[in-house]
């Protein structure tokens, strides 16, 4: 009997011992010497794990496995005798059939929901963030069909279908919607504001100040999948020549609106008729004034993103070159430029424009029958009605031709339109908030005939116009620095611009002073504001250069050296040149003191 208790206990130390030696190796390996293989392994596949184990863990574990190794033992004849009867070896062959189907089963839904998980992560995301129902996407933009070029979104169906091609997607244009992507706009929404640095010496006038954007690629995904929701106004259409009541008032390129007219185009309803320009001819373009070629017609109604967009005309400004585009923009934004037949004319002889018609990202299209003699006015025709112009577009980015862009359009929407859930943008004045103000300061500037204005602001004052005070708020400033305007083309917004234009037309061509009475009668009839942002910050994304007759004006005033003209001396012959003979006088000798002198009488 002990011998038989002997032979079990050493069989129990040598399977104690065979089993403690791999404990120990274990142990060894959790401080690093047995882990790092599967460490680098792992890290190879791209899957990040934890350096150390515990090691108390892998002791149990072969513990457990020496246990469940003699449970097998016992169990394994006992499973042999019930499998031997037929009954119950079909019954168990029924249960494994079932976990396997069960299991197959298991594993595509599996796959299934993977799938859809980041979609419906980013969608719940997203619209929790924006408040819209957005669906990553990307945007409809600008196609050229005189190239024979497909829709923007029949190109990226086709890329992705491909992936070996090198597309955009391969690129990083449109990223994967993670964490990262929020995480960078709710940085820029908590930064403090930071207000522009003091003025000194060399920097005395208004300066730019910080502004958080998030990157290109980021912007990007949160323009919104579907247009803003436009109050009351669901329909807007545009009167044309058959509608003329013989009116004195404005232009014929506005349809010259009467005073009913324009009273009633403030009285907001569901569907509207309002005056918008181009009142003549077929379509905007063609045959109204302001005419352009059917070929950059024609690529205009294809851009179906953003656009943006500035003219130059009367050759006033140099052309400025955007900067700091994101191949992106490149690819998806419309860029033009409008100028007329003398700013084009000036542009091919520098060769800044080629046979494409293109400087640099920009696509300048020419412009012919001009509805107005000053090229002020004729600006503002692509500056507030580019909607009428670029019929598909959903934003648009309006810059004056002296300003020169630094940052990428699809971060200045989302800084100031999509982040704040606005339609509609532009800077206030860095200076004067006040119209009363604003019109003094042109009539001191020789902006406009000086008779012209006053007429404007007595007329404006007779409907109701005061100066401005915080009786107004949360309005900041009756006048905006309206070098730029920020955009979403939906028919309140669009109605806004053609009223704007309106008074444009009517009066002098100053816009700043009309701005306050077109927004506080629509906002007396809606729910809906312009949003009006620091002129700093506008600063931040546009360079402002000078109008080309003040770079005149500054090269003019240059004193250069005046060139001496008088004639040159005539050349003579060395030899026949006499040279007066100076007199040669003698120079004495010095005395030495080291001689001694002798006198008579004087004796040693």
């Amino acid at each position: 009997m002990g011998e038989g208790i002997r032979g079990i206990r050493g069989d129990d130390e040598r399977e104690s011992r065979d089993f403690g030696g791999g404990a120990l190796g274990l142990r060894t390996g959790s401080y690093g010497s047995l882990q790092n293989p599967v460490l680098q392994q792992q890290n190879c596949n791209g899957v990040s794990v934890s350096v150390q184990s515990s090691p108390v863990v892998i002791r149990k574990i072969q513990k457990m496995s020496v246990s469940g190794s003699r449970e097998k033992e016992r169990f394994l004849p006992w499973i042999s005798k019930l499998v031997g009867r037929k009954n119950v070896g079909m019954l168990v062959l029924a249960i494994i059939s079932i976990v396997a189907l069960l299991t197959i089963l298991s594993a595509f839904s599996k796959e299934e929901v993977a799938s859809e998980g980041p979609e419906l992560y980013s969608r719940s995301l997203n619209s929790f963030l924006s408040n819209q129902k957005p669906s990553i996407s990307p945007p409809n933009t600008f196609s050229d069909p005189l190239k024979n070029k497909n829709d923007f979104n029949e190109t990226l169906k086709s890329e992705r279908q491909s992936p070996t091609s090198k597309n955009i997607f391969s690129q990083g244009y449109f990223p994967i919607v993670n964490e990262s992507l929020y995480s960078s706009r709710r940085y820029c929404e908590e930064i403090a504001f930071s207000p522009p640095p003091p003025v000194n010496r060399k920097h005395t006038g208004p300066r730019p100040c910080d502004v958080c954007y998030v990157p290109p690629s980021h912007a990007m995904i949160f323009m919104p999948t579907l247009p803003s929701v436009s109050p009351i106004l669901k329909e807007l259409n545009y009167f044309t020549e058959s509608s003329f009541n013989g009116s004195i008032e404005g232009s014929q390129f506005s349809g010259q609106p009467s005073l009913q007219q324009r009273n009633d185009s403030y009285d907001l309803k569901e569907s509207m008729s309002v005056h918008c320009g181009f009142y003549k001819g077929n379509k905007p373009g063609i045959g109204s004034g302001f005419d352009v070629d059917e070929a950059d017609l024609h690529r205009m109604e294809h851009c179906r993103g953003v656009v943006v967009a500035s003219a130059i005309f009367g050759n006033y400004d140099v052309l400025q070159q955007p900067k700091n585009i994101s191949e992106l923009s490149e690819k998806t934004v419309c860029f033009y430029m409008f100028v007329d037949e003398v700013t084009e004319a000036y542009m091919r002889n520098t060769t800044t424009l080629n046979s494409d018609n293109r400087a640099g990202i920009w696509r300048v299209v020419v412009v012919h029958n001009l509805p107005y003699a000053d090229a002020r006015r004729n600006g503002k025709i692509p500056k507030l009605l580019l909607h009428r112009l670029f019929t598909n577009a959903r934003y648009s980015v309006w810059i004056d031709g002296k300003l020169e862009l630094v940052v990428d359009p699809y971060q200045i929407l989302e800084r100031f339109l999509w982040r704040k859930n606005a339609t509609f943008a532009i800077s206030r004045h860095y200076k004067r908030f006040d119209v009363f103000v604003e019109a003094e300061a042109n009539k001191a500037a020789g902006k406009y005939d000086n008779s012209s204005i006053d007429k404007q602001i007595e007329f404006y004052k007779n409907e109701g116009l005061t100066h401005y005070s915080e009786a107004k708020l949360p309005i900041t400033s009756d006048v905006p620095e309206g070098c730029v305007i920020i955009k979403e083309h939906i028919p309140i917004t669009n109605l806004f611009t053609c009223l704007w234009f309106n008074e444009v037309d009517r009066f002098t061509s100053r816009d700043q002073i009309s701005f306050s009475t077109v927004r506080d009668k629509i906002m007396s009839k809606v729910n809906w504001s312009v949003g009006m942002f620091l002129d700093c910050e506008r600063r931040n994304f546009v360079v402002q250069a000078y109008h080309k007759d003040l770079l005149d004006q500054k090269m003019r005033s240059i004193q250069l050296p005046p060139v001496n003209t008088k004639p040159l001396p005539e050349i003579v012959p060395r030899a026949l040149i006499q040279f007066p003979l100076r007199k040669q006088t003698l120079r004495k000798q010095p005395r030495s003191s080291r001689h001694r002198h002798i006198r008579a009488g004087n004796y040693i």
